[in-house]
């Protein structure tokens, strides 16, 4: 039988644009006001790209760059590439080619993208630990990534989404290891399709007569995103808890065991829900929507990234992530530092 290896994260980092947009900013330009958006997301401010300096790819490298230079690696230790988005910087290819060739040029790496939006990170996660931990490779570059601003509807029309959501990139280094005592203890995927449509942007889509008429851009029909919030926060607060105790439960622990928990960053009405429902205090759960808002496959590593800076991580901390969104997908993983 092949021998088995650990995968640990070896160095995290994060980007985020540098254009602050406050909820003052968007009580200019629609019908909202801070107290409205923070008693509804817990958000004071996100950010948004600027064009001709971030796109989605080269944000995502940004990242890699802080990680791995906390990883003590270059560029060059890299061996494959896992891209989690939902904001490409084309409709195909997909941006991890962009980051294969502004990171390390002429070294032909693999490179794949993962769509599983808010579930993103910690399912591209799972897949680099799969890689690492089988021998095949021993250095994974993952990267979250969202450039959401170019995709909303900044209208009155739009406020229950468009508030939400900001840019930025988040990365890690998924790494060998032969240390029994560290490493990515598990992962866990799961989906639910047939809440698809009830979070999703339907437009342009392949099997479609016409992909982009105009009449969907005059209409503004499934070209933004549409969230049934209600829903959406109901199924939430149920699998969120749910793949946490998963994780724990695997490894034989309990939420008392964990030293940080670093939930997706949907809504914070949600991370406080799961915090209370788990019994856990304040300082054991990161939370940084309120800096960011909902960056999506970028709100974990972002988040981790932040942690780790603050010294929230040490060596031997039990930490989790766990990320629920659109699909609906969901998804954990246990990593001992």
């Amino acid at each position: 039988m092949a021998k088995m290896f650990r995968s640990i994260l070896s160095g995290v980092g994060h980007y985020v644009p540098e254009k602050i947009v406050t909820n003052e900013d968007l009580s200019k330009i629609m019908e909202t006001s801070d107290e409205w958006i923070q008693l509804r997301t817990g958000i004071k401010e996100r950010r948004h790209f600027t064009p001709g300096v971030d796109t989605c790819a080269n944000m995502g490298v940004k990242a890699a760059r802080v990680a791995l230079e906390r990883a003590g690696l270059s560029p060059d230790d890299i061996e494959f590439i896992v891209f989690a988005t939902l904001s490409p910087d084309y409709f195909f290819p997909g941006s991890g080619v962009l980051v294969q060739k502004e990171l390390m040029g002429d070294k032909t790496v693999g490179a794949l993208d993962v769509r599983d939006q808010c579930s993103g990170f910690v399912y591209a996660l799972s897949v680099a630990d799969q890689f690492v931990k089988t021998g095949m490779y021993k250095h994974v570059l993952v990267i979250g990534s969202e450039i959401h601003s170019t995709g909303l509807d900044m209208t009155t029309r739009g406020r229950g989404v468009s508030v939400i959501f900001g840019d930025g990139a988040g990365a890690a280094i998924v790494s060998r290891c032969e240390d029994e005592g560290r490493g990515i203890l598990s992962t866990h995927l799961h989906s639910e399709g047939q809440y698809a449509e009830e979070l999703a942007v339907l437009d342009p889509g392949s099997s479609r007569e016409v992909r982009l008429s105009k009449e969907m851009i005059d209409e503004a029909t499934g070209i933004y995103p549409y969230m049934n919030g209600n829903y959406v926060f109901k199924h939430a607060v149920t699998r969120f808890p749910e793949v946490i105790n998963e994780a724990l439960a695997s490894n034989g622990l309990s939420a008392s065991d964990l030293d940080l928990l670093v939930p997706h960053q949907a809504n914070l009405r949600i991370t406080t829900y799961i915090r209370e429902s788990m019994n856990l205090p304040e300082e054991r759960v990161v939370s940084n929507i309120h800096k960011y808002g909902n960056t999506t496959a970028a709100s974990i590593p972002i988040a981790l990234s932040e942690a780790w800076e603050a010294g929230r991580i040490k060596p031997g901390d039990l930490v989790c992530l766990a990320a629920f969104g659109s699909g609906f997908t969901w998804a954990s993983a246990l990593i001992k530092w």
